[in-house]
This record gives C-alpha cells, structure tokens and sequence, in this order.
C-alpha cells in the first residue's frame, strides 16, 4: 500500500508481474506527475518508469504548471493539496488551454465535496491516499484507453484496403460502386476498422452495438458479419476472420 506518511513503498507486485503491465507501444507515454512529498513522488515516479512510463516529476503546483507549458503530455496525475497552486487551480489552469488530456487526482481527502470538484473541473479518474500501487497504473491504463477509445469514435473516414467508407453517411465505395450499409451494418464496420489486424471482442461489439449480449444478439451480429463479407468481397486482400470464441478481426494485407 502507498502511504503519505510512510514515505517508502514496498510494491505488492513483483518485478517480472510488472513487466507484463507495461505498454506495447513503442513511444512511451508522457506522464506529469505533480506530487509534493519528494519521498512519495519520487517511489511513483520510479514505479511509472519501471512500466514504460516517461514521467516528470513536479513538487508543487507552480512547477506543474511551467512544466505543462514546456512540453506535451498524455496524463497528468496531480495531488490535490499542492504548495503555491493547489491541484484544482493547476486543473482548471490546464482545461482552459487542453480540454482532452486525462487527469487523475491523488488525495488524502474523502470528503464528496472534493471529489464532486475535482469531476467538476474535468477529472478523469480520482484516487484516494493510500493506494495500491497496481491499481494506480490500471487507473491510467483505464484512462489512456477510454481516451484512445473516444479518438476512434470521433473518426469518420477510412481507408480499408481499395475500399473508402464514410462512416457518417454510411457509404463504402469501391471503384466507383457505392453500397449505403444500415445504420448497425455502419456500426460494425467501423468497430472492425478501428481494430484493423487485431482482435473486436464478440462482447464488447455487442454491448456497444445492440446494447446486450445474447445468444440472439449474437446471432444477430453474425448476420451482419456475413452482410459485411459480401460488401468487402471484391477485394481478396480483405478478409473478416472469425476468431473462435473471441470475437472477429478485419484482416488487411499490407500493400507490398
């Protein structure tokens, strides 16, 4: 458990366990971490590097604040009771010139009047001293992800192979032929495309699409699999696989 007022963290993961949480991506991602306790920040500091994590490290709120403005980040994690700009001020001064980037609060305090604030200024996540520290980093994991999650849904053209579907007219074309899909078929389509060569779990498709999962919302959903099939067949580098008991993945071959 991390504690403010033991200042050493014994982690309640190994090593090797920590190894299999970092991210897959190549570019690290950037994390501000403004923390006043130099012990406390210092052990969570290390604890996000040892993941993959590239962190720089604030101890109070000025600090923070030069620090966003010197260079971009991908999550801020921010105390609440900061010296010279409390983790609220620092917040508000970060939204009102970056509306999208996560922010998840670290603080001592229970009190709902708190946390109604810090959601309030557009928190993201909200973690309360002491904590574990693994479930600090599937906290930002979570957050990184929703985020990603929310990109995609913003994406409204693709390129799928020799195919170009637009998603808010729900038209895919090919050569000049265009198919106008149904309003679920569009839905699908760009689940798929949003997962091009990776796995769209059969679950989380049919909760964000139907709203259920069911054997008959299920049954449904492979209708519309072979629907999409049909639409995608002229083109043999394309191919929707069935991933047996997971789900599909909209399999593109690389242009050689």
């Amino acid at each position: 458990m991390i504690s403010t007022t033991t200042p050493p963290m014994t982690s309640p993961i190994t090593l090797q366990q920590a190894s299999n949480l970092k991210p897959m991506s190549s570019i690290k991602t950037r994390i501000l971490l403004v923390e006043d306790d130099p012990n406390f920040g210092t052990v969570l500091k290390d604890y996000l590097n040892m993941n993959d994590y590239e962190v720089e490290l604030a101890n109070d709120g000025e600090k923070g604040w030069n620090a966003f403005g010197r260079s971009p980040y991908d999550l801020c994690v921010l105390d609440v009771m900061l010296p010279k700009k409390d983790g609220f001020t620092l917040a508000g001064d970060i939204r009102r010139i970056n509306q999208d980037v996560p922010i998840i609060f670290l603080t001592a305090k229970t009190l709902q009047e708190d946390v109604l604030e810090g959601f309030k200024l557009g928190a993201d996540d909200y973690i309360t001293k002491p904590f574990n520290s693994e479930e600090l980093l599937f906290r930002i994991q979570a957050v990184l992800k929703r985020g990603k999650v929310k990109r995609q849904d913003d994406r409204k053209i693709y390129d799928i192979a020799s195919y170009h579907f637009n998603f808010k007219s729900r038209i895919l074309s090919r050569n000049g032929v265009e198919n106008k899909l149904s309003p679920k078929e569009a839905e699908l389509l760009r689940l798929l495309a949003n997962n091009i060569n990776d796995i769209t779990y059969r679950e989380d498709a049919l909760k964000s699409i139907w709203g259920r999962d069911d054997y008959f919302t299920a049954r449904s959903m492979d209708v519309f699999i072979t629907k999409l099939r049909k639409y995608l067949k002229d083109d043999p580098t394309i191919e929707i696989v069935n991933i047996h008991g997971n789900g599909f993945r909209l399999s593109v071959e690389p242009e050689e």
